[in-house]
């Protein structure tokens, strides 16, 4: 059986010791110091995998006044777009040195944001992403006094906080006019829930790309967001024989609304051309393959801790900054000229 020391973590000073340098080398080594020769910082780092050092967080930050901690706040990680909004702010996180801690909420009011905040706050986060899409959770922050250097996504105009978003009304517009290009009269639209600043940015750039071409906007069809309300609004259009393309507000919902037309043998893109929105992995295997605008989310969740680490690292004040990412749109067999 071995000893209490053999069993113990190894500390700082067992590297040191290890590696035949004094406790403060290890200790600039361990915080990246440039005033270190490149053959000491070489021996420290065999010692640390040699011996499985893990370096004491808590005890860094105290020193160091800086966790390397940022806090994440989502809602509804569910779906496809805040979920792969949060995979992409993790993975930059990462690839700029930082963990993260991440609080889901089911309630989007001004106390549930408060709660979050205030929790991530307690652990000692250096800075907060919080996914907004909701105008729920965008109000509740831009209410809030904010002690912590914050990014709001997909917020709207979330008061004093700066934010990355998205342009909604411009993939609105592209999903529009796409259809228009390819001779159909008008377009219809199923819509997502009234809350979501996403849906409405869509419903503003559908009206938008509509009102330029001098036609008439059909009334939205709404939705929210499920395969299963698609279906029910595809069932709807596969009733009027007028309708010939149909710009669904999500990807999922679209695959309903195929669903609804394949049953009433409504051909696409052969009667009916249809274009969804976000780019999911699976819409290209959609049948017929989707037609859609892409979210970038890498980009969404880069420029989401670009601006965040600039407030940290005192490089900007904190909010009002607001950087947008475009879509783009992806042309697959869901669509055809008229």
């Amino acid at each position: 059986m071995g000893s209490t020391s053999e069993r113990r973590p190894p500390v700082m000073a067992d590297v040191a010791k290890e590696a035949g340098v004094s406790h403060q080398t290890v200790s600039r080594v361990l915080n990246e110091h440039p005033n270190v020769r490149s053959e000491t910082r070489a021996k420290v780092l065999v010692a640390i995998d040699k011996l499985g050092y893990r370096r004491n967080l808590v005890a860094r930050a105290l020193v160091t006044r800086h966790s390397r901690t940022l806090g994440v706040v989502s809602f509804d990680t569910t779906l496809y777009g805040p979920a792969s909004t949060v995979y992409g702010i993790e993975q930059a996180a990462r690839a700029a040195g930082y963990f993260i801690s991440i609080v889901s909420l089911r309630s989007i009011d001004r106390s549930g944001v408060r709660d979050a905040l205030d929790y991530l706050a307690d652990q000692g986060v250096d800075g907060i992403v919080v996914v907004a899409p909701q105008r729920s959770a965008a109000q509740a922050l831009a209410d809030l006094p904010l002690g912590v250097p914050t990014v709001a996504v997909e917020g709207g105009e979330a008061g004093e906080v700066s934010v990355v978003c998205v342009d909604q009304v411009e993939g609105g517009r592209l999903a529009t006019e796409h259809l228009l290009s390819l001779g159909h009269e008008t377009v219809w639209h199923v819509r997502g829930p009234s809350d979501w600043l996403e849906a409405e940015g869509r419903v503003a750039g559908w009206r938008a790309a509509l009102a330029r071409a001098g036609r008439e906007a059909p009334q939205p069809l709404a939705g929210d967001w499920s395969p299963r309300s698609g279906y029910e609004a595809g069932r709807s259009l596969a009733s009027m024989t007028d309708v010939t393309a149909v710009f669904v507000a999500n990807d999922q919902m679209a695959l309903g609304v195929l669903r609804a037309f394949t049953e009433r043998g409504v051909k696409v893109p052969g009667r009916v051309s249809v274009v969804g929105f976000d780019d999911i992995p699976e819409s290209e295997f959609f049948s017929p393959p989707l037609t859609t605008i892409r979210q970038d989310f890498g980009a969404v969740g880069r420029h989401s801790i670009e601006v965040l680490l600039r407030q940290i690292e005192g490089r900007e004040p904190h909010g009002r900054e607001r950087l947008v990412v475009p879509p783009s749109l992806v042309d697959r067999a869901s669509t055809a000229r008229i």
